[in-house]
């Protein structure tokens, strides 16, 4: 390792993660030092976020749903527009998601979409070696010189037009364990920006291909507030040109949706677009607003985008990105192709439908899971933009969103199934055990589950439990009795197919106990990687 005990010392920064080969490069001096600026000159600010966060949570608990703030109210009615949007990230039509392991990496930049998220969130178990190997993996596709020898012998190297790189940092509520300051780990969100713009933005700004960013999970115009501050300390601290950092930002919770006029302008010098990030919004939702009867989500699959509160949240998207003059993009489709040709032709026709919707929207991209899906969503996007990079003059005047729209899941039914619940368990079950195992994305059933999905079925689970008079679509009562017979037989089930397959049972076992805490504690666990990432 590049950095000495005494150094350590003296700067107050330590590193506890086992040594890794790739730290040499990746954890410089340099790089270190950087990351210790900006936790120095953010971590409060962060901190009091992250608090404000709480209390707004307990008024929520108390009965004060979500609503448009008075207090910015001058925003939404002001005559303003964001900049102009770098010439790379004005065709996004396609872009694929996924995490930042090396194969990954040269697949989806030969992909044919137009822009591949690297993801250190979602799709990423935070070990250490994942994130320390996704910077170097990320070092040597900003310089085309990545390569992957597979196993069987077969050279995997990126081609000639490789999809513009955005970079997914994890959100503001994670840390960073093996980071330490003084004894306290550093937001994750800032190691993950800090790695890769101190060691690739002065590059791809050269190259004119970023440095661009995706923003999870934010809660307020606030939270967007500190990203802007912090791109704007990254700047002057690299030498680049003030507004050169371009970000998008994923609209994923429910408090963000009636924020967003408000995040596009306090990013407005570095905003390139919002993103309808439908997994984590439908989580956000149950989490939110747990505690109401009137927000008892159904099926996980009845919750489409066709429900009328989740398609009043696409469409005010759309109308306030092009209000903006910023890109409006669209969510993931999670199929994946199978083996069996005949679940690809229904599980590819509800993709095509899906991108079909957004476009229609007015949409100016949309987000795939896996390569096969870009030909399919470019074809549809393709049919309406034609040679134009995108639709923003579509400004959808028709669309008249108010609080109440966005707050109506009851539109989407009340129909709650066993199967559901047993999709539910078995999905998290496999998608924790995934997890620890290191895999953020893991194939089941034919779709590509991450943290978002798999933080559905284990809150769905809660908010079951945890509402009076919750019943199957059978007349059963849906309680802690019933639960657990159903969780038994899932977990059975799961056990004589991993032993069948010889497979290891640790890290199923440990899902185990991480789903018992999660779905079974009085109170509900904010997000479930913060709680499995102490078994990393």
């Amino acid at each position: 390792m590049v950095t000495t005990e005494a150094q350590k010392t003296k700067t107050g920064l330590q590193i506890t993660g086992t040594v890794l080969p790739q730290e040499e490069r990746v954890l410089t001096q340099g790089a270190i030092d950087f990351i210790l600026k900006l936790h120095n000159e953010f971590a409060q600010r962060r901190f009091l976020l992250l608090e404000a966060r709480r209390k707004r949570q307990k008024q929520l608990d108390q009965g004060k749903l979500p609503d448009f703030l008075p207090e910015t109210a001058y925003i939404r009615g002001g005559d303003w527009q964001v900049g102009a949007i770098p010439a790379a990230l004005q065709d996004r039509r396609v872009e694929i998601t996924g995490p930042v392991d090396r194969k990954m990496i040269i697949n989806a930049l030969n992909s044919g979409a137009k822009v591949f998220m690297a993801d250190f969130e979602d799709s990423t178990s935070p070990t250490w070696s994942n994130i320390i190997e996704g910077q170097y993996n990320l070092m040597d596709a900003v310089r085309n010189t990545i390569t992957f020898e597979s196993p069987e012998g077969k050279t995997y190297e990126v081609n000639d037009k490789p999809a513009v790189i955005n970079v997914r940092p994890r959100g503001w509520h994670l840390e960073e364990k093996n980071i330490l300051v003084n004894g306290q780990p550093v937001s994750a969100s800032l190691v993950d920006f800090g790695l890769f713009i101190y060691h690739n933005g002065t590059l791809l700004a050269k190259q004119g291909r970023g440095p661009f960013f995706y923003l999870p999970k934010l809660e307020s115009h606030l939270e967007a507030r500190l990203w802007d501050d912090v791109f704007l300390f990254a700047e002057r601290s690299i030498g680049l040109n003030r507004g050169t950092i371009k970000a998008t930002v994923l609209i994923e919770t429910i408090l963000a949706v009636f924020e967003m006029e408000e995040i596009i302008y306090e990013l407005r010098e570095h905003m390139a677009g919002l993103n309808a990030g439908r997994w984590d919004y439908i989580f956000s939702i149950i989490k939110k607003l747990k505690n109401h009867k009137a927000f008892v989500t159904p099926d996980r699959t009845s919750i489409t985008m066709d429900v009328p509160f989740m398609e009043a949240y696409a469409q005010l998207l759309v109308k306030t990105c092009h209000k903006r003059n910023v890109h409006a993009m669209g969510g993931m489709s999670a199929f994946i192709p199978s083996k069996d040709e005949t679940i690809n032709k229904i599980a590819f026709e509800k993709v095509r439908q899906d991108k079909v919707r957004e476009v229609l929207h007015g949409f100016d991209g949309t987000w795939v899971a896996h390569p096969r899906l870009v030909e399919i969503a470019k074809t549809e996007f393709d049919k309406v933009l034609e040679n134009t990079p995108h639709q923003k003059n579509i400004m959808r005047h028709d669309v008249n969103v108010i609080a109440r729209d966005l707050l109506q899941v009851s539109s989407a039914g009340n129909v709650i199934t066993e199967q559901g619940v047993r999709t539910n368990i078995n999905v998290a079950l496999l998608y924790l055990e995934s997890w620890l195992r290191g895999v953020g994305a893991a194939a089941i059933h034919n779709l590509m589950e991450d943290a978002a999905t798999a933080e559905i079925s284990r809150a769905q689970l809660w908010q079951w439990l945890n509402n009076d008079n919750v019943k199957l679509d059978d007349g059963r009562a849906f309680n802690l009795d019933l639960y657990l017979k159903l969780y038994d037989e899932e977990l059975n089930a799961l056990l004589a197919q991993f032993r069948k397959e010889g497979r290891d049972l640790t890290y199923l076992n440990r899902a185990e106990e991480l789903l018992d805490k999660l779905v079974l504690s009085d109170d509900f666990e904010d997000f479930l990687t913060t709680l499995a990432y102490r078994y990393l």
